[in-house]
């Protein structure tokens, strides 16, 4: 492990000169990620244990809401909501979500699995072409990197459609 030591001032010095004779050097940035917690709510029930709970949990979130939202609900390994990530808002009637930013809050809270969900202002909780192919991605992507994609729910005003529960997960 020793040889992943961090290099000191004076190395780098001597590595800048070395590399400025060959070609111009470039600057890479030296970062650290944090999760930042902007604010908590609490959560009577210990566990999302069904599509329903997922709406009672997220339906403060994205009911009143005027766009569309994507939200990321971060879960342990025994389905206790750790976060809940506002992942991207959209417009009137759509929202573009890519799976790196949706499994970047997951992979930042530690998370064993997801559900996400989205709401439709219109009020109309079918599921649209994307809404069913951001799933398969979103399910794909979190296979590939050991989360579970546990559902993702269409959020209206006074009802919920799940995608697993419709067969698309």
């Amino acid at each position: 492990m020793s040889k992943y030591q961090t290099i000191n001032h004076h190395q780098l010095e001597l590595l800048e000169r070395e590399v400025s004779a060959k070609q111009p050097a470039k600057r890479i940035s030296i970062i650290s990620l944090k999760l930042v917690r902007d604010s908590s709510v609490l959560y009577k029930e210990c566990q999302i244990k069904s599509p329903e709970d997922a709406y009672k949990l997220l339906k403060p979130f994205l009911v009143e809401a005027d766009r569309e939202k994507f939200v990321v609900v971060c879960l342990d390994t025994k389905k206790q909501p750790t976060a809940i990530n506002i992942c991207h808002v959209g417009s009137l009637n759509a929202s573009i979500v890519h799976p790196r930013e949706v499994m970047k809050a997951a992979i930042l809270s530690n998370s064993a699995s997801i559900i996400v969900a989205h709401n439709h202002p219109s009020g109309h909780c079918e599921p649209s072409r994307e809404d069913i192919e951001v799933t398969k991605r979103l399910v794909e992507a979190g296979r590939i990197v050991g989360i579970d994609v546990l559902d993702h729910l269409i959020v209206c005003a006074e009802r919920y459609l799940s995608l697993k529960e419709k067969g698309y997960i």
